[in-house]
């Protein structure tokens, strides 16, 4: 079964389903992105691992945390060349997953090399920095840099009635960028996470997703249309 919704799908920000659909999503970014890289690259599925911490009554639960994220690196001397990141809950409310995910771009940027983030995290904090203002109400977004310009922003924003969008992946500057399609992407982890078959939507979404009053009323009208509630 297909996600009954035409961009991300709210549903998988559950603390059950979301370690597995990352894990299906960043592999199947790789495999749509790599047939578009010129001989120049590779590409390769890099991790990292944390742990964090919660304070339940008088004991502490630890969490272990594995997140897979794409590097594009020269074939000729292995240099860095692009960072492609997927954004985790944990990277966006708790303190070890945020660390964790801005050392890695730390890395990348000193490297001089390209980012990008996928943003498909509505709850917690975001993990970038920079001013919003003019940018339209979204739920999700991508934003790309370069390394020619570290401190500007490329973003690409949507919402959950909405595809998620099209994006330019940057290489060398004498090379030209990779034009990716996130919706792509998310069809293919959905699919070949068989994610539909553990999704309840006569359910409401769960709590994690912050979803606004106007979103949660389109999200029911949108399944009852659907036959899916």
């Amino acid at each position: 079964m297909p996600s009954p919704f035409p961009g991300m799908d709210p549903y998988l920000e559950d603390p059950k389903l979301w370690p597995g659909f990352q894990h299906q999503f960043v592999a199947c970014l790789y495999q749509i992105l790599l047939p578009g890289l010129v001989d120049n690259y590779r590409a390769r599925v890099a991790c990292r691992s944390y742990t964090t911490e919660l304070a339940l009554f008088t004991s502490v639960v630890r969490e272990q945390h594995a997140e897979e994220y794409v590097e594009v690196r020269a074939r000729s001397d292995g240099r860095l060349v692009t960072l492609i990141e997927v954004v985790s809950p944990a990277n966006k409310t708790t303190p070890a997953g945020r660390d964790t995910y801005l050392a890695v771009r730390r890395h990348a940027e000193q490297a001089r090399a390209g980012t990008v983030e996928v943003d498909l995290v509505t709850q917690g904090a975001p993990t970038l920095d920079f001013d919003r203002t003019g940018l339209p109400a979204y739920d999700h977004c991508v934003t790309v840099t370069r390394p020619s310009a570290p401190g500007r922003y490329e973003i690409y924003t949507t919402t959950f009635q909405k595809r998620l969008p099209k994006f330019k992946v940057p290489l060398a500057a004498d090379d030209r960028d990779v034009l990716l399609d996130l919706q792509d992407v998310f069809r293919r982890a959905f699919d070949q996470g068989a994610f539909g078959r553990h999704i309840d939507y006569a359910a409401d979404p769960p709590r994690e997703a912050k979803l606004t009053d106007e979103s949660r009323q389109w999200v029911d009208a949108l399944l009852r249309q659907q036959k899916v509630r």
